[in-house]
């Protein structure tokens, strides 16, 4: 596959990636219903997903769809931690050696989970795109087979997957609101969606910090943003200078883009953990920041939001809850 993947392509990696990953669940949100106005407010847990995260569905797709030559070579990636994980998990069921390619940036307990995996990680640069530069040298140096994170058909595609079911469960969804980073989550959920029903309103959620896909979008063509220390630290990275389908794919497919900030996301964070009880990394949180700071109308709609993984470190987490604990504890 090396045009830009199709709605065809999605539900085949429905069928490819099934025995690796869980349908996850979609849940009601009533309390953002109400605050916000909107007929409905939606969950997508992919925060439960094999691996703690939505990568393992492009991860599976990819990698499930190799050559037997290919998988004998081993594979290789470059990540910010989420995707490097899953390429690890399903590496290691399907016996095939891996090597993951992660910058300074990418916390330690990251780094740890990608290595009880079983994959080789390989840590260089102060950022995305030198871990990216690393990645290329060991792939030319061991002749490994590269599974990168977002710019590629078969991870496209299996992102996608998650559209078909969240519309086999609310097809009359009017808003899905999706995170944003490299863009393969982003483009294989809005395509889906939208070749299904042309009127969903897609919306993509950028960090404030490191918004390099809305200033590619900007500029017609791929620019680097420089990276910041985030809570939402999966998030970050540029989209690849030679970007060949998730830049044109959001252009095509998104409607709206916002961006959020790490108040907000860590705010967002707290609100999950006390009205649902579910523990979401940063990055998970940008969509029920969006909604409950009203950064656009949702009255009368129905509306999903992904969220899109658990890794964090438990620390910081607790941090983040007990600061606003105390803060409500302070108001009352």
């Amino acid at each position: 596959m090396t045009s830009l993947p199709t709605l065809f392509d999605v539900y085949r990696a429905q069928r490819t990636i099934r025995s690796l990953i869980v349908n996850t669940p979609l849940i009601s949100s009533p309390d953002l219903a109400e605050s916000t106005g909107a007929r409905s407010v939606h969950l997508k847990l992919e925060c439960l997903q094999n691996t703690g995260a939505f990568k393992v569905r492009g991860a599976a797709n990819k990698i499930l769809n190799l050559t037997e030559e290919e998988k004998k070579k081993g594979v290789i990636t470059f990540s910010t931690g989420n995707h490097g994980r899953a390429v690890a998990y399903v590496a290691g069921k399907t016996e095939i050696r891996a090597v993951v390619c992660l910058s300074e940036h990418v916390a330690d307990y990251r780094a740890e989970a990608i290595r009880k995996l079983g994959a080789e990680v390989s840590i260089k640069g102060k950022s995305q795109d030198e871990a990216e530069e690393n990645y290329r040298r060991l792939m030319a140096e061991r002749d490994l087979v590269p599974v990168v994170p977002f710019d590629d058909p078969m991870i496209i595609a299996g992102q996608g997957t998650i559209a078909l079911e969240i519309l086999s469960e609310i097809p009359d969804v009017d808003i899905l609101m999706i995170q944003l980073s490299g863009g393969g989550l982003l483009a294989g959920i809005a395509m889906a969606a939208k070749s299904i029903n042309p009127g969903i309103h897609v919306v993509g959620l950028s960090l404030t910090q490191s918004p390099a896909m809305i200033e590619s979008l900007k500029a017609g063509r791929p620019v680097p943003v420089k990276e910041k220390d985030s809570i939402a630290d999966s998030l970050l990275g540029g989209i690849g200078a030679d970007n060949r389908y998730t830049l044109a794919l959001v252009d095509r497919f998104v409607d709206e883009h916002l961006k959020i900030g790490e108040e907000e996301i860590k705010d967002a964070m707290f609100t999950v953990f006390l009205r649902h009880r579910l523990v979401v990394e940063g990055a998970a949180a940008v969509g029920v920041a969006a909604l409950e700071k009203r950064m656009m109308d949702v009255s009368g709609k129905k509306v999903v939001a992904l969220l899109s993984g658990s890794s964090i470190d438990p620390g910081q987490y607790v941090r983040i809850l007990e600061r606003r604990l105390g803060a409500r504890r302070g108001r009352n």
